[in-house]
């Protein structure tokens, strides 16, 4: 029996939390549900849960305490926080952002602000911020996770780039037996990386050869994130669908474990 009233409420929040987006507290691992209830969590992250199934999705991806996660391109933070609280004090999470060229323009966006001040925050002492070129990409130490989401599909998009040779970088900075995991915006059947740049979609499919040639075994898909009702024909961006697009995530494991 749960006693303490503050423990108590944290176990109310979580609960009530888990219902709002379709789980049962039974089915979400509880550092998963501890992560979840984060008091620190923004109230605009916590207002997007519902869409964004964090229980359900970080329970396929299989996020356990004390693991070591290298998260590419983390935009404002909101999985941030999560793996943070997910993996606890023994764990640790590599926020990997591109370098900012020397010569970008003035008004080009500083995408590593917003995750520093992520990692600044001691509620979130085990964040660290990777700065460096994608074409170079690195870890300090071998990872159990590389996660992506809503990404991948730019990584055709970033000059000088080879995807390729990306996603066996990324095969060398996981452990034997680590996860690659990509959730991203699905594009037509068939269309393989056509709309990449101009709806911010890709193909699935598209997806699964290029993880598979660069060595990585593939575990399972997920529909959590699946939305019949989006065409897969307007630009991610449009109000039409912005929030609500259909998504893919595709689970590949390095071999070895």
């Amino acid at each position: 029996m749960i006693r303490h009233p503050l423990i108590l409420a944290a176990a109310l929040s979580a609960a009530m939390t888990l219902a709002a987006h379709g789980a049962s507290a039974a089915s979400i691992p509880d550092n998963i549900a501890a992560a979840i209830a984060d008091s620190n969590r923004p109230d605009a992250d916590k207002q997007r849960d519902a869409d964004r199934k964090p229980g359900e999705t970080l329970a396929f991806t299989g996020v356990k305490p004390g693991a070591q996660i290298a998260e590419l391109l983390p935009g404002g933070g909101y999985f941030t926080r999560l793996f943070s609280k997910a993996v606890g004090s023994s764990g640790h999470v590599y926020a990997l952002v591109p370098a900012r060229s020397p010569d970008a323009p003035a008004d080009t966006p500083d995408f590593a602000a917003r995750v520093k001040a992520i990692a600044a925050d001691p509620n979130y002492a085990n964040v660290s911020v990777v700065t460096e070129p994608f074409s170079q990409l690195g870890v300090p130490a071998p990872v159990d996770l590389v996660w992506t989401s809503q990404n991948y599909h730019d990584l055709h998009n970033l000059p000088g780039l080879d995807v390729g040779i990306f996603n066996k970088m990324v095969f060398d900075d996981l452990k034997p037996g680590g996860i690659y995991l990509i959730l991203d915006h699905t594009a037509e059947s068939g269309s393989g990386g056509r709309d990449t740049k101009t709806l911010h979609r890709i193909d699935p499919e598209a997806v699964k050869r290029e993880v598979l040639a660069a060595g990585f075994v593939f575990v399972g898909s997920s529909n959590l994130l699946a939305q019949p009702a989006d065409k897969r024909t307007l630009k991610v961006f449009d109000p039409a669908v912005r929030g609500k697009t259909d998504q893919f995530i595709l689970k590949f494991r390095k071999p070895g474990k």
